[in-house]
């Protein structure tokens, strides 16, 4: 079973034009508050784009997330419904690689809206600032950190929809990590690792940013490694 046919699949859900929509929405936040506070930005010293990031980040952040956790869910759910996992199984599938093709799915889709909110800070910082020497590495660097803080996020979200048959149960799950994300993501280095809490994090260009790089790369392995023994001791057991 090829990526392509988890692309075909989702076609009818509505699932990529959600995350489209959902990119436009997070991507708007910063041009709006420009919009509306443009004096409040510009007295402010420092980086423009560090400024930007640093005001509008929080919300960006979290409706990635929510987009993330909503498109897990939806994507297993289409695999419970009619059964359509139980019948997998009769097959010469193995359900990790299903797993894999869905990871790599989420992945494709949660790099929608990353772009179109990279967009926004080109425009952001052209329009109402100035473009810096340096502004384009900046700006890649800096949506490059994004996007790997995002991994744990997307690999915890699908394996806890691996556990639940009713995509509400999953949902409710993966929502209330996100709340207690929230809570803790800038209370200490060790309790932002926590996998949805990442997903708030922001480049300071210190070592804890390094720091939280490998962390990213350590919880990548450690949740992958736990589904696929988890699918293979369901399987086993079914």
């Amino acid at each position: 079973m090829t990526s392509w046919l988890e692309f075909k699949k989702i076609k009818r859900t509505g699932i990529l034009p959600a995350f489209t929509v959902g990119g436009i929405l997070a991507a708007s936040i910063p041009i709006l508050n420009l919009m509306m506070r443009s004096e409040d930005f510009l007295y402010l010293e420092g980086n423009p784009l560090a400024i930007l990031i640093s005001s509008n980040w929080q919300m960006i952040a979290m409706l990635n997330v929510l987009l993330i956790l909503s498109g897990a869910c939806l994507l297993y759910s289409l695999e419970f419904s009619d059964d359509a996992i139980q019948k997998m199984k009769s097959l010469p599938i193995k359900e990790s690689q299903l797993f894999l093709n869905k990871v790599s799915l989420l992945i494709c889709l949660s790099l929608i809206p990353l772009i179109l909110e990279m967009i926004a800070m080109f425009v952001g910082v052209g329009y109402w600032f100035e473009l810096y020497e340096g502004f384009g590495l900046d700006l890649v660097q800096n949506f490059g950190f994004f996007f790997l803080m995002t991994l744990p996020t997307i690999l915890l979200a699908l394996l806890v929809a691996t556990f639940f048959e009713s995509v509400w149960v999953s949902l409710g799950i993966n929502v209330t990590a996100v709340f207690l994300a929230i809570m803790i993501y800038n209370k200490s280095f060790s309790l932002s690792l926590f996998p949805f809490a990442l997903a708030f994090q922001r480049l300071h260009h210190t070592n804890q940013d390094s720091q939280r790089i490998i962390a990213v790369l350590v919880e990548v392995v450690v949740i992958t490694i736990g589904e696929v023994l988890f699918l293979k001791t369901r399987r086993h057991f079914a």
